[in-house]
């Protein structure tokens, strides 16, 4: 017998091998399937996906025994990966001087006899091979041969998806903790300010009820100034909080209620003080939903309808319908409108597209990112349709639970 050589580019090979993330994995269905076609079409009793590490080699999927590994010393497939391109075929392994006093060879019970084994490579590294083992004498015809090739191709990508896959899920795992910390940590940042911001606002009201007269009309713009930066700082605040905590809601429970009854007590919360008509859908219904989410959702879109309107009367109409699938809903209104070519920004965070709303003052741009985050959540879809000038419709959907 004689012991397999070691690759020139053992240390890459290995690293490979260890990047790769298959070494002593549980059984997957898909590689499985391969060992058993490989099997099938050679027509022989064992297959194997057979992984060389630096002492042993294991195998990721075995078709016809119950072996799962076995020294690197009395390897076939450690010869096999000495030769990354070619299809190693040994019709009768007893008269080939590498295997001749093989332990495997010479055993009693089922010797390995014949073996065929195409290398699987990664990154140009071989890893293993794809072999087919018989107890007697054998030999492939062209077509098995080149069957052989293409189900080696074929676990090259699985292992090739599945390192992709692993490297997504530790991204994604990262990204969970990176959002999981940034989120406690605009919690708690928040919150820690919200009661200094509430002072503030509350000293400014004092200071102009008490000493207006010695503030002087200069004084009192400065007082009116750190309210009005009190209030925007407030509002961003809380928009943050609503933001990070829409995957909460979005989560909380279904519930009966009536739509018209949910949009009425919305539109009291919105406190209008302008000139405005709003159009409920024309028939009231009652619909099972994540109530808490739809008024979020309806906070939002009615409350930018509202501040981005330069019309002296203020037109909002709101539609609903329904189908065994979804809860449609639509709003409409006729204010300053959107350019065509910032529809698709207006729904990220932090983005604003208008100077400043009715009332002078410049959004966060954390509400309508709030808002699509929310209907996706609740399996639906956003969209928007404006036009300068004319008005805008945004028109959602939520997925009905059955």
């Amino acid at each position: 017998m004689l012991r397999p050589a070691i690759p020139e580019n053992e240390s890459q090979r290995l690293l490979a091998l260890q990047d790769a993330n298959i070494l002593y994995t549980p059984t997957e269905k898909e590689f499985d399937n391969i060992t058993q076609l490989a099997s099938f079409i050679c027509k022989t009793p064992i297959s194997l996906i057979s992984l060389v590490g630096e002492h042993e080699q294991w195998f990721k999927s075995k078709y016809g025994t119950d072996l799962c590994s076995s020294d690197r010393d009395v390897s076939f497939c450690s010869h096999a990966i000495l030769e990354p391109e070619e299809l190693m075929e040994v019709e009768d392994t007893r008269l080939d001087k590498r295997f001749e006093d093989n332990p495997f060879v010479i055993a009693e019970n089922d010797p390995i006899i014949y073996y065929a084994g195409m290398p699987l490579k990664s990154d140009k590294m071989v890893l293993g091979t794809l072999c087919v083992i018989d107890t007697k004498p054998n030999k492939l015809n062209q077509d098995q041969k080149k069957a052989l090739k293409s189900l080696a191709k074929q676990v090259e990508i699985l292992l090739e998806l599945k390192r992709k896959n692993d490297y997504l899920e530790n991204i994604q795992k990262q990204l969970n903790e990176h959002n999981a910390m940034l989120k406690d940590f605009a919690g708690v940042v928040s919150h820690d300010m919200k009661m200094p911001l509430a002072n503030m606002i509350i000293t400014a009201d004092i200071l102009k009820a008490k000493f207006s007269e010695k503030l002087g009309e200069e004084g009192l713009d400065y007082l009116k100034n750190l309210k009005q930066a009190g209030l925007r700082l407030s509002g961003y605040i809380n928009g943050i909080l609503d933001h990070y905590e829409s995957d909460q809601i979005a989560a909380s429970n279904n519930e009966e209620f009536d739509v018209h009854q949910l949009l009425e007590e919305i539109i009291d919360l919105l406190h209008i003080t302008e000139d405005c008509i709003i159009n409920l859908p024309e028939d009231n219904t009652i619909i099972s939903s994540n109530r808490a989410a739809l008024e979020q959702i309806f906070l939002n879109l009615l409350g930018n309808s509202l501040k981005y309107n330069d019309k002296p009367k203020i037109i909002i109409d709101i539609e609903f319908s329904q189908n065994p699938d979804f809860y449609y809903f639509s709003i409409k209104d006729n204010g300053i409108g959107i350019p065509k070519e910032k529809e698709d920004d207006i729904f990220k965070l932090f983005t604003t597209v208008a100077i400043s709303d009715r009332s002078g003052n410049k959004g966060n741009g954390i509400g309508l990112s709030t808002v699509k985050r929310l209907v996706g959540n609740l399996g639906g879809n956003l969209k928007v349709k404006s036009e300068i000038g004319i008005g805008t419709r945004f028109n959602f959907s939520i997925r009905r639970k059955p």
